[in-house]
């Protein structure tokens, strides 16, 4: 399998919404329409995986942090990074996050994300720790805050874990 990573091309738009809603995940053209858009203008990068001409991944990368515990560090952050359940375990996410990691040392020895605690980010709290993020020590983080301990919170997409790695 030949993996290409590229920028978002147009088609990207209406193609990912689609293939995603095909495994049961529910994204919007209209996100993918201000990704496309914030690349055009410079204030997110797209770094796009084509394998036989067919987009099955990407991740974004913003210069900084925009919430969080890495807010306002000038530190550069992945944000929504996914990969086609049916393309998975195949190396395409290890080639998106080389070609980001790689983009990024040339302007920076840190990097982080941000990952969610509940069983459907397995995979991806795996692939992170086995590439040498850490966690930043500031606890879990509901709804863009900081959770205080025994807070009540609801495990889902906005219950997540902040992680670092320092780039060499």
């Amino acid at each position: 399998m030949k993996i290409k990573i590229r920028k978002m091309i147009e088609s990207d738009i209406t193609e990912f919404p689609t293939e995603f809603k095909k495994q049961g995940w529910h994204t919007s053209v209209e996100q993918y329409q201000m990704y496309y858009n914030e690349q055009k203008n410079g204030t997110r990068k797209l770094f796009v995986a084509e394998v036989d001409g067919n987009a099955v991944g990407y991740a974004t990368l913003l210069s900084h942090d925009i919430s969080g515990p890495f807010k306002d560090k000038n530190i550069p952050v992945i944000v929504d990074f996914n990969v086609l359940e049916k393309y998975q375990r195949n190396g395409i996410g290890t080639a998106i996050m080389d070609t980001i990691e790689n983009y990024v040392k040339e302007y920076s020895s840190t990097i982080c994300l941000g990952v969610g605690l509940h069983y459907g980010y397995g995979a991806a709290q795996r692939m992170y720790v086995k590439r040498g993020y850490i966690p930043d020590g500031s606890g879990v983080w509901f709804n863009g805050k900081q959770l205080e301990q025994y807070a009540p919170c609801m495990n889902d997409d906005e219950l997540i874990l902040y992680l670092s790695k320092q780039l060499i």
